[in-house]
């Protein structure tokens, strides 16, 4: 692997941004390690292995959410990448007379590098989930961890969304510019209008859709090369931020809190969305020095490598953190009061455990992502947009229904409830796999 990044570093074109790939990386990496330290796992009276939330623990770190909730960054970046992409994509078609199949095109060549990984990571699970239960093996943290590990689950939903999004959404950019992130923006605040001032059922989720657009339209505006103020982004969405939390409805913390009546995050409130703005102008303030750091060639190539492995890392890192804390309750090690000074002592001894695992599972698992790179001629049929675009639907509401459900309970039936659907997680599985073939069949020249 060393050699080919190497190649890969020495390779890079003059015009690629890699700041962007920075930012992919670094955003990715804050998650995995906000989620390696929020854990908060103990054992309950009856023995029982339960996992809870360190910011509930210490409710006056949560403002701290407002440094470490960077999935508003990925999104950006996102955004930046799918605008590149599409439109390198959409001049290689017209030179070649085929725009009819563009949209299937563009979906194959993002989804797969996407849900390729995705796959073999439900794959397992779903086999560890079903092999446990026929044993009858119960307890400990097996239960917790079929429900957590397919959590962060949501994100690939969301990411599927702005990919499917992206042609039309850029084709408004397109002629509106600011205009068309503007609309996502007053859309957002209209839902919250409606949730909070008039008590309008269902209305909330909309902002899945409008909050995380309106982020991924910035990546739009900044393969344009703007915003050229990003101290004015900034600011406006700090200010929002502060006085929507203070004089309104909304929760201090930028990430879901066990039991709280309103989640900043699920359904997305418009405070989130302001605290996506101050985010993207945060780091679009560090541009300048971080770019001379990575002219450097050892930091360059340390972040292609990074970039290779990411959406892997991503994946499978609960997975590591619920061993390590498996491993320590199968030794008989007690676990100190979560919060505690003893808990934050071990805080590091964790971490370095968790990341050895997850590298171990990275080595195991990565040739997924790797080989998941394609990039090919555009087809010229222009039916398959409607098929494409029911595949990429059902990869959605798979993924996202299980995130929902988890892996447990798949013998007994289990559900949970998609916005106003019940699902179960093979159904789920089965729609993800059923739109994944759609779309890499109607994408394929």
């Amino acid at each position: 692997m060393g050699s080919s990044v190497r190649e890969l570093a020495a390779a890079t074109p003059a015009t690629r941004d890699k700041y962007i790939d920075l930012l992919r990386v670094a955003s990715l990496g804050t998650v995995v390690l906000g989620h390696w330290l929020m854990a908060a796992v103990s054992v309950g009276d009856g023995g029982r292995a339960e996992v809870g939330n360190l910011l509930a623990v210490q409710p006056r770190l949560q403002v701290l959410t407002w440094v470490l909730q960077v999935m508003p960054v990925f999104f950006f970046v996102g955004g930046f990448s799918h605008a590149r992409s599409y439109r390198s994509l959409r001049r290689r078609a017209e030179r070649e007379g085929t725009r009819g199949g563009l949209y299937a095109a563009f979906l194959r060549g993002r989804l797969r590098r996407l849900l390729r990984p995705t796959a073999v990571f439900i794959g397992v699970w779903g086999l560890a989930a079903l092999l446990s239960q026929l044993a009858g093996a119960r307890g400990g943290l097996l239960d917790v961890s079929l429900r957590l590990v397919a959590q962060p689950l949501w994100f690939i939903g969301i990411h599927l969304a702005m990919v499917a999004f992206t042609p039309p959404l850029l084709r408004l950019h397109e002629r509106w510019g600011w205009g068309a992130f503007a609309g996502l923006v007053v859309a957002a605040g209209c839902v919250d209008v409606l949730r909070f001032g008039l008590g309008v059922p269902y209305v909330a989720f909309l902002n899945f859709a409008f909050v995380w657009l309106a982020v991924h339209q910035l990546g739009f505006l900044r393969a344009d090369g703007r915003p050229r103020r990003p101290y004015v982004l900034a600011g406006a969405g700090l200010a929002g931020a502060g006085l929507l939390v203070a004089l309104g409805p909304y929760p201090l913390s930028m990430v879901g809190m066990p039991g709280e009546r309103i989640s900043n995050m699920a359904p997305p409130t418009f405070a989130l969305l302001c605290h996506g703005l101050w985010l993207v102008g945060g780091v679009e303030l560090l541009r300048g020095a971080a770019e001379r750091w990575l002219r450097r060639p050892r930091v360059w190539r340390a972040v292609v490598a990074a970039n290779g492995i990411s959406m892997t890392a991503f994946l499978w890192h609960l997975t590591a953190m619920l061993g390590v804390y498996g491993v320590l309750l199968g030794l008989g090690v007690r676990l100190p009061e979560p919060g505690s000074a003893e808990w934050w002592a071990q805080v590091p001894v964790r971490g370095v455990a968790a990341a050895v695992v997850t590298a171990g599972l990275v080595a195991v698992f990565r040739g997924f992502e790797r080989g998941s790179r394609a990039a090919g001629a555009v087809p010229v049929s222009g039916g398959a947009r409607g098929a494409a675009a029911v595949g990429v639907a059902l990869c959605l509401f798979g993924v996202l229904g299980l995130s929902l459900v988890g892996f447990g309970g798949l013998l007994e039936g289990r559900t949970a409830v998609l916005v106003a659907v019940r699902v179960s997680a093979p159904g789920a599985v089965v729609m993800m796999l059923v739109g994944w073939l759609l779309v890499e069949r109607t994408g394929r020249a």
